[in-house]
């Protein structure tokens, strides 16, 4: 599966990962060697990573404990909920899309969705062009419930943008 766009991080040919246009070797199943790289980092870039990882884990740790307060849910199916919804498709998502979109394994996408489905937020039908095909969709009650906790997600990130937008900046420099 090397040179393909997905970009799934186990997407491995031989022990070779490709992300992004770059290449790594990898030693064992879990080590990958640090790609060649021309320029060597400066303390200010050490920085600039720094911040960054730093916004984004603390909008990541915001979101999940409020998805866990507010709708007993995990990241991974906040996320599947959104993916559901952000999708082109008239007919929803196929697991193998979803799988994608949260770069999980099928089985775990999966598992997932078994469980917005117990909890009746997501159904999942047969395509009717391909009865091989499966689709996700979201159930009222998953729109619903998606649309409070996305609304709140949308402010949170418009309040922490300028700290996430200087870190990203700082990286470019």
């Amino acid at each position: 599966m090397l040179g393909q766009a997905s970009g799934h991080p186990t997407d491995r040919n031989k022990n070779r990962i490709s992300c992004r246009g770059i290449d790594y070797s990898t030693r064992d199943k879990t080590t990958p060697e640090v790609p060649t790289v021309k320029k060597s980092l400066q303390a200010k870039d050490y920085d600039a990573l720094g911040a960054f990882r730093y916004a984004m884990r603390k909008f990541l740790r915001f979101s999940k404990d409020m998805v866990a307060a507010r709708a007993n849910l995990t990241p991974g199916q906040y996320e599947a909920l959104l993916a559901i919804k952000s999708s082109s498709g008239a007919d929803g998502m196929t697991v193998g899309e979803i799988s994608e979109r949260l770069q999980v394994k099928h089985h775990t996408a999966v598992s997932l969705l078994d469980k917005l489905e117990a909890r009746k937020l997501a159904i999942r039908k047969r395509a009717a062009a391909d009865r091989r095909n499966v689709n996700v969709e979201l159930t009222k009650a998953g729109a619903l419930l998606l649309t409070r906790l996305a609304a709140i997600h949308h402010h949170e990130l418009q309040q922490r943008s300028p700290e996430i937008i200087d870190a990203l900046r700082r990286l470019r420099e």
